[in-house]
């Protein structure tokens, strides 16, 4: 395991080896779509070689580079938690070559992960703090870990307030875990959707009103903020208006991911490399790299 300071925090990170660019083998242990369109599919991998296993070390934030041998490699956050030992989760949009070929495969397929890549999520600044984080639609891979981390160890953190909306009930990712957490007493939960829809009785709205309604308290939070480029744009001035700074403020920019080891120069942002610097920022680290991101 190696230990690296990026960004503003540091992260554990640890994989076999010392050749970053070799794959290891992975098996499909499950396959299943994740909302109605059909078009986003969860997949459980089990290592193939049990020294891998051991050796691999992430926290959440983190992402991997999926290969499907003979077509090519993609970069996915990392959905599962690490206090999940029997499986690495990757949810993925079936969205080019590469994602549509994974799609087709089945349980017992192998494929190559590279990782884990990239910086972690601000875990030890969150201790002892109010965590909000706030998700829209199929962003909300690397927010799963997180929350299922931090519920791990409950006692570390303060109050816990989740907001995750996407456009209509079906388009809502692990719906089986956002009503398991929406019973818990200590966790506020809340879902919302764009518009009404037949049989949901949960919050209607865009994700920026739901925020506002929901009010979480600044003083003493860190927040996570995951969605649509659109989603973060209007919900910015809402935590502002809440009293969030912007140092209280993280996003990622898994989008901007390439080779994941800052070879191919694709991934920079002024003089940041996402892959390498990244891919979680603080709001105050964005505002000073062009606004190209």
């Amino acid at each position: 395991m190696v230990e690296r300071i990026v960004g503003a925090h540091t992260c554990a990170c640890g994989r076999y080896g010392a050749n970053p660019y070799v794959p290891m083998s992975m098996r499909i242990l499950d396959i299943r779509d994740e909302v109605d369109t059909r078009t986003i599919k969860t997949f459980d991998l089990a290592f193939v070689d049990e020294a891998d296993a051991a050796q691999f070390q992430f926290l959440p934030g983190q992402f991997c580079e999926v290969s499907v041998f003979g077509v090519g490699e993609s970069p996915f956050g990392i959905a599962s938690s690490p206090t999940e030992k029997d499986f690495v989760r990757f949810t993925v949009s079936k969205a080019g070559v590469v994602t549509s070929k994974l799609h087709s495969l089945k349980p017992g397929d192998i494929v190559g992960m590279r990782g884990p890549l990239g910086n972690c999520y601000p875990l030890e600044r969150m201790r002892g703090k109010d965590v909000v984080v706030i998700g829209g639609g199929f962003a909300f891979t690397t927010l799963r870990s997180l929350i299922i981390y931090i519920l791990s160890e409950r006692e570390a953190y303060g109050k816990i307030t989740v907001v995750y909306g996407a456009r209509t009930p079906g388009l809502l990712m692990y719906r089986d875990e956002l009503d398991a957490w929406d019973a818990r007493e200590d966790i506020e939960m809340v879902q919302t959707i764009d518009v009404p829809a037949p049989g949901w009785t949960k919050k209607v709205g865009f994700v920026p009103n739901a925020v506002e309604e929901t009010a979480p308290d600044s003083s003493n939070a860190i927040a996570v903020i995951c969605g649509p480029p659109v989603m973060i744009r209007f919900t910015l001035p809402v935590m502002t208006k809440l009293g969030f700074q912007k140092e209280q403020i993280y996003t990622s920019l898994e989008n901007r991911m390439q080779c994941g080891i800052g070879k191919c120069g694709r991934c920079n942002v002024g003089h940041k490399y996402v892959c390498l610097d990244g891919p979680v920022f603080s709001m105050a680290e964005l505002d000073e790299l062009p606004p190209e991101y």
